[in-house]
């Protein structure tokens, strides 16, 4: 089971940081990745982590405002987001897929996902 917490209210320019924590099992031999989706939007991924190698991706548009990290210790990977923008505003999920092949991008590439966790960023 995936837990998705740190969403809130922020204003316009401010941080946020996410974080996704397992239960009953670790991240080890996984992907984890963040995605967001924004009312009427398709999900998104914002990036991405290999709990293995610690490769990670992020989309153009995550690059520069985005951090993704992990924790091995507490089996926990949080994610940083710095300057957000209302556009910024969604629900945010983590979301899990055995590490076999390239990392992917896509949601349905992912078996495991947490409840999801709202930001919202007011102007």
């Amino acid at each position: 089971q995936l837990q998705a917490s740190g969403g809130g209210l922020v204003q316009a320019g401010g941080s946020l940081r996410l974080s996704c924590a397992a239960s009953g099992r670790t991240f080890s031999s996984y992907d984890v990745a963040w995605f967001r989706q924004a009312p009427g939007k398709e999900r998104e991924i914002v990036a991405a982590i290999r709990w293995t190698s610690g490769y990670i991706y992020y989309p153009d548009s995550a690059k520069g405002r985005v951090t993704i990290s992990k924790d091995n210790a507490k089996n926990q990977v949080w994610m940083q987001m710095n300057s957000l923008k209302p556009e910024d505003t969604a629900v945010y999920f983590c979301a899990t897929r055995a590490s076999i092949g390239s990392v992917l991008t896509a949601p349905r590439g992912y078996d495991y996902w947490g409840q999801g966790t709202l930001v919202t960023v007011s102007s």
